[in-house]
């Protein structure tokens, strides 16, 4: 059966690749629709620990409830269903994932004395996106008692115009054996959804009251409802809700004296009906194991328990040799004590992936205010915020994205997300395509796109009130033109896809083994991204004029709007320290820097398409704008960049808080080898008083009076996202001949050991990735399950180890 069964996933996709591989106007579209295909399915909804959905508006959606039920006393927090942070988790996440495929999470439940594995598989077939299955596994911890009783509920439930309804045949004591609902929808055609018993080692709670009688908890208890589509995201407050009935029904049968033990009393009835959401719940005692399956209607034969196993075999394998192919540690990190490291920081960037469609809350008021052009901007702004006027709610749109973390960043951060998918692009360039493409289709007729996509009622959950509503005036970081520097890049230095094992490389890398596909990609989005660019530039402007400043260029200087006297949010670097008070006239930095590496992709992208005219335009600004970071930017006094306000006297000064700010023209790669700015730049990162410590860069100078005060988001920590751009401009001198290669190749040795060494052993002692890391004690901190652009771990693991290289002779 297994190999019978192989044979057939292999021939599937082989007919696939043969139906992409053609012609070249063929192969684009061959290959488009096959990838759609593969990634349909998935772990989509990763707020929850799990749940899966199709990239499909108002379809089908599932997820998974469970706890530990011997008391009365804690039943209700026991109960897990969304991520959250400090709930009781010893570590969750997936250990190999592969959006294409599936994979393995493990849960270590400590609260609930449980480790629970998901092991999420896709089958491929039929005209509908395949099939999928998962296997869902608990385990007693060692501490948990010799009978550890243990509720599991799995839901599924359909939006909008579908059907889904429970085929089993109703019985008043349960459904015994496979728990089998048929539904359907336009995009999913016909299809079935099972819930299996499981193998006979499943033991479950024996009769011990008379309750037992009347639902026994050897069979699979089906409750159904007919809820709202809005509401339908609210399953642990809807089970609840439904659950509490039975209680009441329960006690006022049998009475507070003679009451039934806590994992018979919390059930759900046994009430199969029609409707649109559908819960099935297992008591189980001890060790468990049952699988859930989806199988197409059009899909050449049903999922069964043996076709799980088989495909979990094979995504295991191709997970490990494709890890082993393109995001192999090099030394001193290729040791066997770092891989299953290296590969659960990546499967939980990539398992990370949602799918979100939903309204979402903007101010389109465009109010004066914030233009923020007069002194005491800010408490203008602050005020015409206070009027919300014209916030209203657009959409719904829909964004395929990764995620920063799942238990407290469930959704799509504009800033991140390039970061996010500079690992994934070596990968599976194809998917990163994909979502970038995703994002730039949220763009508004200006060029804006809002920073932090919180898309319906369930993203809206999970922010506060004050933080929901985006303004079309604010800006983020442009990293996604990172992942175009990436494509490009991978372009001019082709690899070699010949001896690839993989059976999906050629859906992959599509755009990358034909070039003229990526170039095609890259026509179609060409007017956003300029469009994209030219908002930037029209609204994210600095003055120079009106202070009589002296710079190469009199248009090339930029200020963040969004600014308050202790934050600049837009900037990504929150409470950094600015000049103080606000000022109009301030410029920015971080901001002129970004602006350079945007223009510098942007022209990348104009010369791979053949926009003569346009690359030019963006040379000049190119050029304006590295001439003018230097005029505007550097303080000679300070040796350093810094930021720039107007004083008292109206004259234009420099302010200067030494740090990230302070080394972003050369994070962002414009600084060349032989830059005379570069030695007191590499002075700066490696002063252990200043940013050097044993665990990164600080985030601010030791130094600074500013040090770890106030909230010290971003006045210490170490974060991942900035060091890897540090990391990446050090390779890029370490290997470029000049002044400073020597000294950059051992400060890039040592950064690099630094990093992977320290959030390593953060991760073997918490079982978790973190939001940032200490300065002083290399602790994690903030966000726990932060496996968003600290999964930039992955990638520096990756570059080349330079510790044994020794150059000839520095040039003078």
């Amino acid at each position: 059966m297994t190999q019978v069964w192989r044979v057939q996933v292999l021939t599937v996709i082989l007919c696939w690749l043969q139906l992409a591989r053609g012609e070249d106007q063929v192969v684009l579209s061959g290959t488009a629709k096959l990838s759609n295909e593969t990634l349909l399915w998935g772990p989509y909804r990763p707020n929850l620990y799990f749940g899966v959905r199709p990239r499909i508006p108002k379809s089908l959606t599932t997820g998974l409830l469970w706890a530990k039920v011997d008391s009365f006393q804690d039943v209700q927090k026991n109960f897990r269903h969304t991520c959250e942070q400090h709930e009781g988790m010893a570590g969750y996440g997936w250990d190999q994932y592969d959006v294409r495929l599936g994979g393995r999470q493990t849960i270590h439940d400590a609260g609930n004395m449980i480790d629970i594995t998901t092991e999420f598989v896709k089958i491929p077939g039929g005209q509908h996106g395949g099939n999928w299955g998962v296997r869902i596994r608990g385990i007693p911890r060692e501490d948990a008692p010799a009978h550890l009783v243990t509720s599991m509920i799995f839901y599924a439930a359909i939006e909008g115009f579908g059907n889904l309804q429970v085929s089993n045949e109703e019985d008043d004591l349960g459904i015994e054996g496979t728990v089998k609902m048929k539904g359907s929808s336009t995009e999913l055609g016909d299809f079935t959804l099972e819930v299996t018993e499981g193998p006979e080692s499943n033991v479950h709670p024996p009769p011990r009251h008379k309750s037992y009688d009347s639902k026994p908890l050897d069979r699979s208890i089906v409750s159904s409802l007919q809820v709202e589509d809005a509401n339908i995201w609210q399953a642990k407050a809807l089970l609840f809700q439904h659950m509490k009935t039975e209680i009441d029904e329960m006690i006022s049968l049998y009475g507070q004296e003679n009451a039934p033990p806590p994992w018979q009393i919390f059930t759900i009835a046994n009430n199969i009906r029609e409707g649109n959401m559908h819960f099935v719940q297992k008591v189980f005692d001890g060790a468990f194991e049952f699988d859930v399956t989806f199988s197409s209607g059009s899909a050449p034969a049903p999922v069964t328990p043996n076709a799980i196993s088989d495909a979990i075999k094979i995504a295991t394998k191709a997970f490990s040799d494709r890890f082993s192919n393109v995001l192999a540690p090099k030394a001193p990190f290729n040791k066997s004590k770092y891989q299953a490291f290296a590969h659960s920081m990546f499967s939980n960037l990539i398992g990370g992936i949602g799918y979100f469609y939903g309204d979402a809350l903007v101010d389109r008021s465009y109010a004066p205010e914030y233009e923020e052009e007069n002194e005491g901007f800010w408490q203008e702004t602050a005020e015409a915020r206070q009027r919300q006027g014209a916030v209203r709610l657009e959409g719904p749109a829909e964004l395929y994205t990764s995620i920063p973390s799942r238990p407290f960043f469930p959704r799509g951060f504009l800033w991140d997300e390039g970061f996010h998918l500079l690992p994934v692009a070596d990968w599976d360039m194809d998917l990163t395509l994909d979502i970038v493409k995703s994002w730039f289709n949220l763009m508004d007729e200006d060029g804006w796109i809002g920073r932090e996509q919180i898309l319906g009622h369930e993203a809206r959950s999970k922010v506060p009130q004050e933080f929901q509503v985006q303004y079309p005036h604010y800006a983020n970081p442009p990293t996604l033109f990172l992942i175009f520097d990436a494509l490009i890049y991978k372009l001019q230095n082709p690899a070699s896809f010949k001896d690839s094992a993989d059976p999906l490389e050629s859906i992959r890398s599509a755009h990358l083994q034909n070039p003229e596909n990526a170039k095609d990609y890259l026509r179609k989005l060409y007017p956003l991204l300029k469009r994209h660019y030219f908002w930037f530039r029209k609204t994210q402007w600095g003055d120079i004029k009106s202070y009589d400043r002296e710079a190469f260029s009199t248009k090339e200087a930029y200020r963040w709007r969004g600014r308050s006297p202790t934050h600049v949010l837009t900037s990504g670097l929150d409470d950094y320290p600015r000049p103080q008070p606000p000022h109009p006239g301030e410029l920015h930095t971080d901001l002129i820097s970004w602006m350079g590496m945007m223009t510098r992709s942007i022209r990348h992208i104009a010369e791979t398409i053949g926009e003569v005219d346009d690359a030019k335009e963006f040379q000049s600004y190119e050029t304006a704008i590295i001439r003018n970071i230097d005029d505007l930017h550097w303080s000679k006094k300070a040796q350093t960049y810094c930021d720039a306000t107007i004083d008292d006297y109206e004259e234009s000064v420099h302010v200067c808080h030494k740090g990230y700010i302070s080394i972003f023209p050369f994070l962002t790669g414009l600084l060349p080898a032989d830059s005379p700015r570069l030695g007191a730049i590499l002075d700066l990162i490696s002063d252990p008083e200043e940013l050097w410590s044993p665990y990164g860069i600080r985030s601010l100078s030791k130094s600074s009076p500013n040090y770890q005060t106030g909230e010290d988001y971003w006045r210490s920590p170490i974060w991942m996202n900035i060091n890897y751009l540090a990391v990446k401009a050090l390779l890029d001198i370490a290997q470029s001949a000049g002044p400073h290669q020597q000294r950059a190749t051992k400060l890039y040795t040592s950064l690099r050991t630094n990093l992977v060494e320290n959030v390593f052993k953060e991760w073997e002692r918490t079982n978790f990735a973190w939001e940032q890391y200490n300065a002083e004690t290399g602790e994690g901190q903030r966000t726990q399950h932060f496996t968003g652009w600290t999964s930039l771990v992955v990638k520096i693991m990756a570059m080349p180890d330079l510790s044994g290289v020794k150059h000839i002779k520095e040039e003078l």
